[in-house]
């Protein structure tokens, strides 16, 4: 069993264990370390984090089975303005892979998208991550091909995906 909640300032610590765990794992092969240190540092902070949650410009949800938390999301409504919901963020422990539990988390996404009166949803994705393919199942098509410039001379090089709602 799957639960969600919506997650707070206090749980800061949580979502930075599980990034700690998952990116080495998601990106390892495809970034260095030193742009993994730096997008960690960039994304997760404690600075970082408490301006998206306390300013809510993504709202942050904990992910559980019944025994722990075994991820998070962060997304936004109403993205740019527009029917979107924006997935900026979803990431799952790697023991969870496998047992079905990321289309339940999209389920639960698409349901709150609905909610706020989505009729899209949106995430990028790094064009080598392997997590293409399961989005690719779920539905999302690739809508275009990004390089989005973070600094110290890195890159981002996403694809940005969509899947329609209604």
């Amino acid at each position: 069993m799957i639960k969600i909640t919506e997650a707070f300032v206090e749980d800061i610590a949580k979502i930075q264990e599980i990034a700690h765990i998952t990116w080495p794992i998601t990106y390892g092969e495809i970034l260095t370390t030193e742009q993994l240190d730096y997008m960690l540092d960039l994304i997760y902070s404690d600075e970082a984090l408490s301006k998206q949650i306390q300013d809510k410009e993504q709202l942050f949800y904990l992910i559980s089975d019944s025994e722990s938390v075994i991820g998070f999301i962060g997304i936004e409504h109403n993205y740019k303005n527009e029917a979107i919901t924006k997935i900026h963020k979803i990431y799952l422990l790697p023991e969870t892979q496998g047992k079905g539990y990321g289309k339940i988390v999209f389920e639960s996404i698409e349901k709150l998208a609905l909610e706020n009166n989505s009729e899209q949803l949106l995430l990028n994705v790094n064009r080598f991550n392997t997590a293409l393919n399961f989005y690719k199942k779920l539905g999302f098509d690739i809508k275009e091909t990004v390089d989005i410039e973070i600094g110290n001379g890195y890159l981002m090089e996403d694809y940005v995906m969509g899947k329609k709602l209604v």
